[in-house]
């Protein structure tokens, strides 16, 4: 007789409390906040997204910003705007509220130090002149970054765009608040705490494309999660090292962990496949530059050699593509 015909269930994301449809009512805390100087929302809290998609981050046509997140307290959920007048608005909902509130202006970039940046090449200078709003971000948040970015080790962007959006739908949690918009067919997402990710089976890991190895370096940094996030108020060089004391985490993935986590502006993102080469094009007019190249450009900037990669690829003076682009992997067929 025929085996009985079992449907595949979906995860359900489990609910916390105050947090998800059940809390759309709830009053959402608020703050206002003034800038020093010229401030473009767009561009501080881009980093943030991971593809267009992204369930824990939205940007709306009417420059309003929503990012859920998890803090030290706990999911939260922060709406941010401009107001006409160059005050920035924010409200924020659920057990994390107050602590996105407060960290509001860091996470701007009121630490941020645009002033200490001398460009040394034209291209910098005029770049820099056309984007007087740009600060360096910092979330002090740690995890929430460097989990996104060794999901992105050595795949497409694609790769790893879906694996990020596939693992926070099925195993976060709604965001607290309104879904307001309803943000298209999808609602915001908290991306889950260290231990749901320490449960997820090796078959979900498998079915979002994420391969054994970068899923083994995310459980053993989430083991340790409390000692991760220390690296947030910690210089650049010690946080280094903490993040890199993770077998699998090596220096591109904990650069491109600090530069959100920390606003580190000199945290270089070495290892990876295109920057030397747009560095090198940028500066030198040497499209094949490696690594080595690289910093040597940039060691006018030392201390600020983020910033300058910023500006860079701001500046759209890339190369033109030669090779075809990498061909994704669908390790879920397998």
């Amino acid at each position: 007789m025929a085996g009985r015909f079992v449907p595949r269930t979906t995860a359900v994301p489990r609910q916390e409390p105050g947090a998800g449809p059940g809390d759309a009512s709830a009053a959402p805390r608020t703050r206002t906040w003034t800038p020093q100087g010229p401030l473009d929302l767009r561009l501080v809290l881009s980093p943030l997204r991971r593809g267009p998609a992204d369930p824990a981050y939205r940007a709306l046509p009417d420059g309003t910003f929503w990012r859920a997140t998890r803090t030290p307290a706990g999911p939260g959920t922060l709406r941010v705007s401009a107001a006409h007048d160059g005050r920035i608005a924010a409200a924020a909902w659920g057990p994390g509220a107050q602590w996105l509130l407060d960290g509001l202006p860091a996470l701007l970039g009121a630490d941020d130090t645009p002033d200490d940046f001398r460009p040394r090449h034209r291209l910098l200078a005029l770049t820099q002149r056309s984007r007087p709003g740009l600060r360096l971000l910092r979330t002090g948040l740690v995890m929430e970054s460097l989990i996104p970015s060794v999901l992105e080790q050595k795949v497409t962007t694609d790769e790893a765009y879906r694996a990020w959006r596939l693992l926070l739908r099925t195993h976060g949690t709604p965001a607290p608040g309104p879904a307001e918009g309803d943000f298209g067919r999808y609602g915001l997402y908290v991306m889950p705490d260290a231990r749901t990710w320490s449960l997820i089976p090796s078959w979900e890991w498998h079915r979002a494309g994420v391969d054994a190895k970068r899923s083994a370096t995310i459980l053993r940094a989430v083991r340790v999660a409390r000692r991760m996030e220390e690296a947030a108020a910690m210089d650049l060089p010690e946080a280094m090292a903490r993040l890199q004391l993770i077998p699998g985490i090596g220096p591109w993935t904990a650069a491109e962990t600090l530069q959100r986590s920390n606003g580190a502006a000199d945290a270089v993102t070495v290892g990876d496949l295109h920057l030397p080469g747009i560095v090198g094009h940028a500066l030198a007019g040497n499209r094949n530059a490696d690594d080595e190249e690289m910093l040597a450009l940039l060691a006018p900037y030392e201390g600020q050699r983020h910033r300058a990669t910023r500006l860079i690829m701001l500046s759209g003076h890339t190369p033109a593509r030669r090779a075809p682009r990498m061909t994704p992997r669908d390790i879920a067929r397998l």
